[in-house]
């Protein structure tokens, strides 16, 4: 649960257990689970965390807070019993996270995700807003990229962020832990790469490593190989 699970690995999980009905949900420290896909949805919608829970409302919204239309992506925005009350002792982010609901009485849930919803009300995860890199005058979703790269067979580990750069902005970096029994070289991930993203969102530089900084629930670090780009020289 403590990362988005990319589309490759749910079909590798389906290929090792055909028997298996397999539950993709999407959900946060703050409000537990609020979303869940049904498993006969998966094979249609692989990338979906689903519909919200029963007893929850989730909805996407604009920098206002406004409701947005069908595959517009915006801030998810959840309503239910479980949401938190506030951090511990955190007043300001408090504010920041939870906004007024219907009722007088409640709060309702700022995630900080970016979602789309499709018509039918399946949500789809986008990124963390403080994750999106804008390279080439274009926004891009790292999580975007990364599913990508996970489905490059001998792939285990990947994440994607933004290198400071003269005349892009920010140009996009691949950090890959391949299988020990697998050789790739940067060509072979661009080439891939290429023929499955528009070209603003292909990562020109790749750079491979024994293994990626986590946190204690096995979380890709991403903020500290940001962090580390951000220090590094521009240009190396």
């Amino acid at each position: 649960t403590a990362a988005a699970l990319p589309p490759a690995h749910i079909r590798r999980l389906q290929e090792l257990f055909p028997q298996a009905r397999i539950f993709s949900m999407y959900g946060m420290t703050e409000s537990k689970r609020c979303t869940w896909l049904p498993p006969e949805h998966l094979a249609t919608r692989p990338d979906s965390v689903g519909i919200a829970i029963p007893g929850t409302e989730v909805w996407v919204v604009d920098e206002a807070g406004k409701p947005v239309a069908a595959n517009v992506v915006g801030e998810l925005v959840v309503r239910g019993g479980h949401v938190m009350q506030g951090y511990w002792r955190n007043e300001e982010a408090t504010t920041k996270a939870l906004g007024p609901g219907r009722h007088a009485w409640e709060k309702i849930l700022h995630t900080g995700d970016l979602f789309r919803m499709d018509e039918q009300g399946f949500c789809y995860f986008v990124g963390r807003k403080d994750d999106i890199i804008k390279s080439r005058g274009e926004k891009v979703s790292p999580k975007e990229i990364e599913n990508v790269l996970y489905a490059l067979p001998g792939v285990i580990e990947a994440a994607v962020v933004g290198v400071p750069d003269e005349v892009l902005g920010r140009a996009l970096k691949a950090f890959l832990v391949v299988a020990d029994d697998v050789t790739l070289s940067e060509r072979d991930v661009i080439t891939h790469c290429l023929a499955r993203l528009e070209d603003f969102m292909v990562p020109r530089l790749i750079e491979f490593r024994a293994a990626l900084p986590k946190t204690a629930t096995g979380k890709i670090q991403r903020a500290a190989l940001q962090a580390e780009a951000d220090a590094a020289p521009t240009g190396s």
